[in-house]
């Protein structure tokens, strides 16, 4: 746990203000995230076209020759709408997160500021990698399953063809992405939890077969029924697990290098 000194309680004690004008405070970021989050639908819709086309690529590179359909007259135009907001959230999620950053500062310390700044650059970094695997790995490997599937038909059977609606393969694309970013920020909540003192290194190692095993079934709810998108997922979160091990021990450690020097300042 963090040890608070009385100059850490006469700087937070400085920054405290009535709660009327934290109730201002909060709806001055709330309106500021709401706006950068409309500024960025509006960007995005605006480029809803080639935003649909990188999201179906991996779709037209292992099925050529397919091609989506819509069945309600208003499909494609609400399927761009939730594309726009979808990527309208991704962009806009920096400002809002920086929102939440600014209210959040001041009520902390100086050395808790320092201490929570990478977690929160951190986090959409892991995102992003969480996205681009299950995009560039994952997918192409369940879109080809699916396609597995299609029977060319004979004289006596009827071919079944994929015929994908484009609101549902959308849905399907969005989903995994942002399955995958968040269960990707397992060593970010580990590591905060290491931080406050809720867990330790040593509790991590000794959970790691109930870990592994939590980890399995997350990967096989989240990922399609084939036989390799599961491990799609399960060997990245096995080995951010350990990552989080490893970084609960430097936190340990640091903590043990703080304590100690000021203990000997205080002697």
């Amino acid at each position: 746990m963090t040890i608070r000194t009385p100059e850490d309680e006469a700087a937070i004690d400085a920054t405290k203000a009535p709660l009327l004008d934290h109730l201002v405070e909060l709806r001055k970021r709330i309106i500021y995230s709401l706006a950068a989050l409309a500024i960025a639908f509006i960007l995005c819709f605006s480029f809803a076209k080639p935003i649909y086309a990188f999201l179906t690529e991996p779709l037209a590179r292992a099925a050529p020759g397919h091609h989506l359909i819509y069945t309600a007259v208003y499909e494609s135009f609400f399927t761009y709408v939730k594309l726009g907001m979808f990527a309208g959230l991704c962009l806009a999620f920096p400002i809002i997160a920086s929102q939440v950053w600014m209210f959040v500062a001041p009520g902390l310390y100086k050395q808790e500021r320092k201490a929570f700044l990478p977690f929160l650059i951190a986090t959409p970094i892991l995102f992003l990698i969480g996205a681009a695997f299950v995009f560039y790995v994952m997918l192409p490997f369940a879109i080809r399953f699916f396609v597995g599937y299609e029977t060319p038909g004979g004289p006596n059977s009827l071919p079944i063809e994929m015929q994908p609606k484009v609101s549902e393969y959308l849905d399907f694309v969005t989903t995994l992405i942002f399955a995958f970013g968040l269960t990707f920020q397992l060593p970010v909540l580990l590591s905060l939890l290491g931080r406050v003192g809720i867990v330790t290194s040593q509790q991590l190692k000794s959970a790691r077969r109930y870990a592994i095993l939590g980890i399995t079934v997350v990967a096989a709810i989240l990922t399609p029924p084939d036989f390799i998108s599961p491990f799609t997922l399960i060997l990245p979160l096995i080995f951010l697990y350990e990552a989080s091990i490893w970084c609960v021990k430097l936190i340990e450690r640091q903590r043990a290098r703080d304590d100690a020097a000021k203990a000997a300042a205080a002697t």
